[in-house]
């Protein structure tokens, strides 16, 4: 039967949204995620904003709360100058992993988009925070809101008392070294809880009255001794410092000898909000995609019940078609594969293989094909991966004719590029792994790391960058980075570039040598 406007049980019927048709459309969505799609979230909090409380959110790393910084205001007025050309649309939500799980609407949204946004943010991005398990094990979604809170009052209280240069010149060198101020093989320290960050703060400001710079002036240590005496002190001084250590602001925190309390709390605070945002970057297809997939599956749902409109379904598809486009590469829009696309497509070949699976998927998925139980195949994958191992896992051979998906081997020597795997058994195979590596944070980060430091002699900091496949960093901003770990550590910093499988010295380089 054709469904029309005038079908009494439809949610809505115009494009106009209130805070009624709200609660109605939430109220639906509500029951087919929690008792037909199994979703388990956490509560939700809606939050209507302007386009430019949008733009703000997009400056500001998408925080509720976040502290002042020169960075964001060049960021949101870049933003809106493409905004208001025209060249940049904006996002129709945003949504914050925390406990309760806030989600932003736009208030210029049509009652429809409000709808597909929910179905998106409120529960498909909110049941990927709450159960995967990087999510899990490498943030606090209950304490992360009282967090932010107290580091913008606190930096808001350092730029009152010790100048708004002195506080932004730590940001500016924090925010440098962000991507290497996370754990990524050991679990960061829990968020304190508001009692022990009050109890830090009386303690930082105790050292503050009472620290005293007589210390520095203490001889430096003669440099005598045998080389193996020497060597025995540099393994005693590294298991004293538990080196080598990955996380460069966390050792600055501890370590520096020249920051103040305070400065160390700035380096905390950018150092947890980087940890924060760490999962998230190695998960960003199936974040995508299982919100993506939620949110098709909902809408269609509703429409197949008669409580969305045929013009109202059409708006939806419309917009989550562009949001899995996938342009050809040969389109001036491509710009890498989609993760909306890749994602959505991966969930919906998960339900495929489940329902009606081929010969090929039988082979190639003999646990899931015709299990017929693509829920719980997609709620395990949901919670138990991330991207790199999603893509291994479950990339089929059918998606990857799909997505025309071959791999090219590019050798810097050879002036042609070579076909290296075709749509084949072993070119499946070979697709899978290479699509698999580019999502992996260890290959697409540089692997930078603290190997020793002299304390009592002349407080040299050395630092090892692991050059993988032979790609060094780039020196223009290798240099700039150094010389922002100079500023915090206060003394010469080097990096030597060493190779992860040969252990050949390809490079060093130090602060002396560039300038400070």
């Amino acid at each position: 039967m054709k469904k029309s406007e005038s079908a009494p049980d439809l949610l809505f019927r115009s494009s106009d949204w209130n805070f009624e048709k709200l609660s109605r459309v939430y109220d639906a969505i509500s029951e087919i995620a929690i008792d037909d799609l199994k979703l388990d979230i956490y509560p939700n909090q809606l939050e209507i904003i302007s386009w430019e409380q949008m733009l703000d959110a997009y400056s500001s790393i998408g925080m509720p709360l976040m502290y002042q910084h020169w960075s964001f205001g060049k960021r949101f007025v870049f933003e809106e100058h493409l905004y208001r050309k025209g060249h940049r649309g904006l996002a129709y939500e945003l949504v914050i992993n925390s406990n309760p799980c806030i989600s932003y609407l736009m208030e210029e949204n049509t009652m429809a988009m409000q709808a597909l946004v929910i179905a998106h943010a409120a529960f498909g991005h909110n049941h990927f925070f709450k159960n995967n398990y990087m999510f899990q094990r490498w943030t606090e979604a209950a304490t992360i809101l009282s967090y932010m809170d107290f580091a913008k009052k606190y930096i808001a209280k350092c730029e009152e008392r010790h100048g708004t240069a002195a506080v932004e010149s730590i940001l500016d060198s924090a925010h440098a070294l962000m991507d290497q101020g996370v754990f990524r093989y050991r679990r960061a320290p829990r968020l304190s809880s508001e009692k022990e960050r009050e109890r830090a703060r009386e303690r930082l400001e105790y050292e503050e009255q009472t620290y005293s710079d007589l210390w520095r002036t203490l001889p430096k240590k003669e440099a005598d001794g045998t080389e193996d005496e020497r060597e025995r002190e540099a393994r005693d001084r590294k298991r004293a410092l538990h080196l080598p250590e990955e996380n460069l602001l966390y050792f600055l925190e501890k370590n520096s000898l020249i920051l103040e309390p305070w400065q160390r709390e700035l380096l905390r605070i950018v150092r947890v909000i980087a940890q924060y945002f760490y999962p998230q970057r190695q998960t960003k297809v199936m974040n995508e995609g299982c919100a993506t997939f939620v949110h098709h599956t909902i809408m269609n749902r509703l429409y197949d019940d008669g409580k969305i409109s045929e013009g109202a379904m059409l708006e939806i598809l419309q917009s989550h078609s562009n949001v899995i486009f996938q342009p050809a590469f040969d389109d001036p829009r491509f710009s890498g594969i989609n993760p909306y696309a890749l994602g959505f497509a991966m969930m919906k070949d998960i339900e495929r293989i489940c329902t009606e699976p081929t010969s090929e998927d039988r082979d190639w998925f003999p646990d899931i094909a015709g299990n017929g139980d693509w829920r719980g195949v997609l709620l395990d994958a949901w919670a138990n991966h991330r991207d790199e191992s999603f893509v291994l896992q479950y990339l089929s051979p059918a998606l990857i004719r799909h997505f025309r998906l071959f791999q090219l081997t590019d050798d810097a020597d050879d002036p042609y590029c070579e076909v290296a795997s075709i749509h084949n058994e072993r070119g499946y195979e070979a697709v899978r792994a290479a699509l698999g590596r580019s999502y992996d944070i260890g290959v697409i980060q540089p692997d930078v790391q603290v190997i020793d430091v002299d304390l009592l002699g002349d407080r040299h900091l050395r630092l090892q960058h692991g050059v993988k496949h032979g790609v060094v960093l780039e020196e223009a901003t290798r240099n700039a980075t150094l010389r922002h770990m100079r500023r915090l550590w206060g003394y010469d910093v080097s990096l030597e570039g060493v190779d992860g499988e040969s252990g050949e010295r390809l490079y060093e380089c130090s602060t002396k040598q560039i300038g400070e």
